[in-house]
């Protein structure tokens, strides 16, 4: 029973450089992985929102005029918005941290035949402080795409679009999509 405790103070330990200097990347990697999933829980997100505001715009809209400049714009739109903003986490504080939710811009365009739903999200910059504190034109060098990146990480974030086309709810022929798609 005592030769456990000298197997154990014999052996050599590893060597604390590694460890030392592989935490940090480790960490820094793990902190770009998270951004990249909650970017892409945004994308998905937001895709399903989409959905949800245009068909509950197709079938809650009214085609009379009265109806649609007074209950559509007062009621109907202010609802769809904050049902949406609801889902995305805004009223979430771990969700909207987690996701960097910024704000949120919902337009809806009328047309004859189509409606077009459009969801903008913008995030928030993650701000990582040990990559933010250093200089955008030395660190990039006249790099397009790490400009784009510096600009994301330190300063103004990202936006993520949304396009949904809905027909009104009227319509007895197949829909075709506008613009060819």
């Amino acid at each position: 029973m005592n030769k456990l405790p000298l197997f154990f103070r014999s052996r050599k330990g590893q060597a604390t450089t590694e460890t030392v200097l592989l935490f940090p990347l480790f960490v820094i990697f793990i902190l770009f992985v998270i951004k990249i999933f909650g970017l892409l829980i945004l994308n998905q997100k937001l895709e399903i929102a989409g959905y949800y505001a245009a068909r509950r715009f197709q079938l809650q809209s009214h085609q009379t005029d009265y109806y649609a400049n007074t209950w559509d714009k007062r009621f109907l739109i202010k609802d769809i918005q904050k049902k949406v903003e609801n889902y995305l986490g805004f009223d979430n504080p771990g969700m909207k941290k987690f996701l960097s939710l910024n704000t949120l811009k919902m337009n809806i365009i009328t047309s004859g035949t189509w409606v077009k739903v459009t969801l903008t999200a913008r995030t928030k910059p993650p701000r990582l402080p040990f990559l933010c504190k250093y200089n955008k034109d030395r660190v990039c060098e006249r790099d397009e795409k790490c400009l784009k990146g510096y600009a994301f990480l330190c300063e103004t974030g990202g936006e993520v679009n949304i396009i949904k086309y809905v027909g009104h709810n009227d319509r007895p022929m197949p829909y075709m999509r506008p613009e060819g798609k």
